[in-house]
């Protein structure tokens, strides 16, 4: 009998079962169910009305609820969705609930004074792992495509809808498929001038954006190794814009510490690939071969490499979101803007709060900085970048007045996830999805530039993003 991968190994325990194959359907036990402003409100209403105005969600503690698309607006529709959430925490005590602290703001809220003193966190996909919401061998679902971030973890992954939310929300179960897993194997150490944002988006030009349709994306290899924890979120992250149902990586020395620091729960269980596990496919890359990447306009697997896009005038550049605006992003983009000043508006959207604290705090070798030397923010403001506050800001377009938004019909190279006509915001403005490394690059020069022009030693990250 052959073996399984950790994907069938987790269904498997969370269904009482010794093992299960690809495309068996098993009830399994949830662990964490996240919500969040968007799909938060639809959800509970769908709860209240199947099981009644004053049920009881499964678990209060393993509810997470985290506030993170439509906060900086004046629109007063985004205000009342928040406010369904507190309304919502309240009635249950829930416990895990991370308010962007204002109350009933008419007109544009004031975003938080200091990152490292709010009770908001920003984009659920970097707070659900730095608040400790995610294990390894753990079942995460969350009304966000990307939820299979936290598959980098270890964990199995993925977005559900508002129904499949509430139900879960009702029982602390659901009902799956088992997918089959596709291997995508990296050889050799990440290059200076490549991350895991050109790994992805080799991936993804190669199988197409329904690739990987309902199947585990399973990245192995000693170059998956050789990449911070941070950036193995980039690759799980955009796992959906394959079609996958979850993405995942093994757990290692880096991961354990992470969760270990940080996990509200003191045990989980870490399962490994078997070495007979059946995949539906394998895919391998030699790193060494491998070039700096972008994705066209309008779809992910539009993809060409940067320096066969020189000829590209942009408008924008814009670095942030779960994709693309963790501190190690912001430790690559600041180490080539360093010294130099963009040609391009460029705007910066920590990921998270605690990311912002960080940009604040540490130097560019992702250590404290002393008297003497300058943060990360620092750098990027002295390049002429324009910072907001963490959130998801314009990786989702949003209202008008949303931070970063493209609300006229240009080009805009950008860190995010997804390059779909108004995707940004305008319908025919261009994105184009890249690297921090590659944004920096280009917002110096305002063309689609190869950062292999810039990058010309190691980028040391030090400790952000490791514990």
């Amino acid at each position: 009998m052959p073996g399984m991968t950790i994907t069938e190994k987790i269904l498997a325990k969370h269904s009482g079962k010794d093992r299960v194959t690809p495309g068996e359907n098993v009830w399994v036990d949830v662990d964490v169910l996240m919500t969040h402003d968007v799909c938060g409100p639809g959800t509970i209403g769908i709860f209240h009305e199947n099981f009644g105005r004053d049920a009881k969600v499964w678990d209060r503690d393993r509810v997470v609820i985290i506030p993170d698309h439509y906060i900086f607006t004046a629109d007063e529709k985004c205000h009342r969705n928040v406010q369904i959430l507190r309304d919502f925490v309240k009635e249950q005590n829930l416990r895990y609930y991370y308010d962007p602290a204002f109350v009933k703001a008419t007109g544009m809220p004031s975003p938080y004074l200091d990152p490292a003193n709010t009770s908001y966190k920003g984009v659920c996909h970097k707070a659900l792992p730095e608040e400790g919401h995610v294990r390894p061998g753990e079942i995460l679902l969350g009304t966000d495509s990307h939820t299979c971030t936290a598959g980098a973890f270890g964990q199995f992954a993925t977005g559900v809808g508002n129904t499949d939310a509430a139900f879960t929300l009702g029982t602390g179960k659901t009902w799956l498929k088992v997918p089959a897993t596709m291997k995508f194997i990296f050889h050799g150490e990440i290059p200076a001038y490549l991350t895991a944002k050109d790994l992805i988006l080799a991936v993804i030009g190669k199988i197409g954006v329904d690739g990987a349709t309902y199947r585990t994306m399973y990245f192995a290899g000693d170059g998956i190794n050789s990449l911070t924890l941070e950036d193995r979120m980039t690759l799980t992250n955009m796992a959906i814009e394959a079609g996958g149902k979850n993405g995942i990586c093994d757990v290692d020395e880096k991961t354990l510490q992470y969760v270990r620091k940080r996990s509200t729960r003191p045990q989980w269980e870490v399962y490994r690939e078997d070495k007979d596990a059946q995949y539906h496919s394998v895919y391998e890359w030699d790193l060494a071969t491998l070039k700096p990447m972008v994705a066209k306009p309008n779809s992910p697997d539009n993809t060409d490499t940067a320096e066969n896009c020189r000829e590209m005038k942009l408008d924008q550049a814009y670095i942030g979101s779960c994709t693309g605006g963790k501190i190690t992003d912001m430790i690559f983009a600041a180490s080539i803007l360093k010294g130099n000043k963009v040609k391009i508006p460029t705007y910066i959207v920590p990921g998270s709060t605690e990311v912002h604290s960080d940009m604040r705090r540490l130097n560019l070798r992702g250590v404290p900085k002393d008297k003497n030397e300058k943060s990360i923010e620092e750098v990027l403001r002295d390049a002429g970048c324009i910072l907001g506050p963490s959130g998801c800001a314009a990786c989702l377009g949003g209202p008008k007045d949303t931070f970063g938004r493209l609300n006229e019909p240009i080009n805009c190279i950008s860190t995010t996830n997804r390059n779909f006509p108004g995707r940004m915001g305008h319908k025919k403005a261009g994105v184009f999805l890249a690297s921090p490394l590659t944004v920096a690059a280009s917002a110096l020069t305002g063309y689609v530039t190869d950062p292999r022009d810039f990058v010309t030693q190691r980028i040391e990250t030090g400790m952000a993003g490791v514990l």
